[in-house]
């Protein structure tokens, strides 16, 4: 049985896939990134990871292969351990265990295994159709032809040049040059604009007092504890409840009043456990505990496995 292609279906899904006595694959959201030296786009992912302490039999596995092929629970799950005790075998004999569109399983020179994920596939469903691209580089050039110099400079030389100092025989004839009347109306302007300038300034001065002093008139006017206090709208503040997306898992049950049963035993011992709602399969799931972030769940699910429930498994919502 190749169980690549039902796990690869999972991990659309969920952030973590067990494969009883082997290991988990998990999977994390990572943002879009663009590589600055080759200008290479790439959309948001799911990183697919392998850890090989997660090895117990959560059920999810093996009841989806179970649904999926119409086939015994109990039947699927030998089938399940037999495939995994080849690729253990495989691994032993310093072969790499390939799986399709999750990546390479080996054996490192200590005997761990080591995963090397494959990227021919993105796991993250809001990133659906989109997919890496490559943007060539825009480079931007100003070019100016000899002709179009040419032409300034024929430009400029046909500028007539007016003198400003006027010639004797315009002085003879009583001419006054035109500039020194431009340069007296600047002045002038220059002064009327100052002046206005001035003006608006001392008007808005003596607005900002006026208004300053009747409000400082309206306050001591004011009374705030006589015979009709003033009342005040009521406020009401809105507390953003916090998140929590991660839930350890208890157990799933079909009939609802088995699940409120086992809530209540789970709070007599302590636990936080309520009731998740009904799954795709039409169960009743209850969960220990529920946190806001992985690594507070993981870190409970670990604790529980080993002191509660070694079947207790996570559960990702969004």
């Amino acid at each position: 049985m190749r169980l690549d292609k039902y796990i690869s279906d999972l991990l659309y899904r969920y952030e973590c896939v067990m494969i009883p006595e082997f290991g988990a694959f998990l999977t994390q959201r990572k943002g879009a990134q663009v590589h600055h030296t080759t200008n290479a786009f790439y959309p948001p992912s799911k990183v697919v990871s392998f850890n090989v302490q997660l090895s117990s039999n959560d059920g999810l596995l093996v009841k989806h292969i179970a649904d999926v092929t119409g086939k015994e629970y109990e039947s699927i799950l030998k089938k399940v351990q037999k495939e995994v005790a080849s690729w253990k075998q495989n691994l032993e004999n310093k072969e790499i265990v390939s799986l399709e569109n999750i990546g390479d399983l080996s054996l490192n020179t200590e005997g761990n295994i080591q995963f090397e994920p494959s990227y021919h596939l993105n796991y993250l469903t809001s990133s659906f159709g989109l997919s890496s691209f490559v943007s060539s580089e825009v480079t931007r050039v100003v070019e100016t032809t000899k002709e179009e110099v040419s032409e300034l400079v024929t430009v400029e030389e046909e500028i007539p040049v007016i003198p400003l100092v006027a010639t004797e025989e315009e002085e003879r004839k009583g001419f006054r040059f035109p500039w020194k009347y431009a340069a007296a109306a600047a002045i002038i302007f220059s002064a009327s604009v100052f002046g206005f300038r001035e003006y608006q300034s001392q008007q808005q001065v003596a607005e900002q007092s006026k208004a300053q002093e009747s409000i400082h008139n309206y306050i001591q006017q004011a009374t705030f504890f006589g015979n009709n206090p003033v009342e005040l709208p009521s406020i009401t503040l809105q507390v953003a409840k916090e998140v929590k997306n991660y839930h350890v898992v208890a157990g799933a049950f079909r009939i609802e009043e088995n699940a409120h049963t086992k809530i209540s035993q789970l709070q007599a011992n302590g636990f936080e456990a309520e009731l998740l709602g009904k799954n795709r399969y039409g169960l009743h799931q209850v969960s220990y505990a529920s946190f806001s972030t992985r690594e507070e769940a993981s870190e409970a699910l670990a604790k529980i496995k080993q002191t509660e429930a070694p079947e207790a498994w996570l559960l990702v919502t969004e």
